[in-house]
């Protein structure tokens, strides 16, 4: 298996709720090359975020495997070779942006002064040059999202997971760190898997949308994004993202009338 290839293998997850087992994800699978960049999205409840973090190691499957190059999520941990950012940029308020992005490799014992350029590289790559010693408290929400992505991808990490990072801005601002986002994935890209809500988000930064269905979660469908890249935010205008964006829309629909 290339390095980076993420493969999940009947992935089930149960949960003990008042003495009974509530089965929220039934046998997921899922293959995604290295370098690839997969959206999750689906209903309510689906158990994409449940999914995200038994890949982030922080859950573990009930059946099934998860595997990243051959190795497990706890491995790429130990190894920090994992990157996560999240709806809340999840600073510490405390640590300066410099200090923040650092943070994994302080985690791991492990400061070379290669780490010490690539801190700073990640700095200037998500334009925040000159904001080195600012405090979380100083910035944007737009700063600290980015501030929290240059932390998830300083440890040039195997496997990118992104919980819904731009679901608390509005929408121009969304709009802009997609696109920033998507630059910063073709400098470097990274397997990655991204939970959203947002249809167009996937559409636009996705090479594959996976739909699931309500609980329990599995997978509904897998749509190709037919679109090359580097996208410029004008195709969500376009006839064929909109087409495209109404497939989805109707089958998340579907799959929300199914549960029901």
């Amino acid at each position: 298996m290339t390095v980076g290839d993420l493969r999940i293998e009947d992935v089930s997850r149960r949960f003990d709720v008042d003495g009974r087992a509530l089965l929220a994800l039934d046998s997921v699978s899922l293959e995604a090359p290295a370098g690839s960049f997969i959206a999750l999205i689906g209903p309510s409840g689906c158990g994409k975020s449940t999914l995200l973090r038994m890949l982030a190691g922080l859950d573990q499957p009930s059946e099934g495997t998860i595997r990243t190059g051959g190795l497990s999520p706890r491995t790429l941990q130990q190894r920090g070779a994992l990157g996560i950012a999240f709806q809340d940029a999840s600073l510490l308020p405390w640590r300066s942006v410099e200090a923040n992005v650092r943070f994994p490799f302080d985690v791991i014992g492990r400061m070379s002064e290669a780490d010490r350029s690539r801190v700073q590289e990640m700095i200037e790559l998500v334009g925040l040059g000159g904001f080195e010693q600012a405090l979380p408290g100083q910035l944007s929400g737009g700063m600290r999202q980015r501030v929290a992505i240059a932390r998830a991808l300083v440890s040039e990490p195997q496997l990118l997971l992104l919980d819904e990072p731009f679901g608390a801005l509005d929408q121009i601002l969304r709009r802009s760190m997609n696109r920033e986002l998507q630059k910063l994935w073709l400098k470097r890209p990274v397997t990655t898997v991204m939970v959203t809500h947002s249809v167009d988000e996937a559409i636009f930064l996705a090479d594959k949308v996976v739909v699931m269905t309500g609980r329990p979660g599995r997978i509904g469908r897998v749509i190709d994004v037919p679109f090359e890249r580097e996208r410029p935010l004008s195709l969500l205008n376009s006839a064929e993202c909109r087409q495209l964006e109404a497939e989805i829309l109707q089958l998340m629909f579907d799959h929300e009338n199914d549960d029901a």
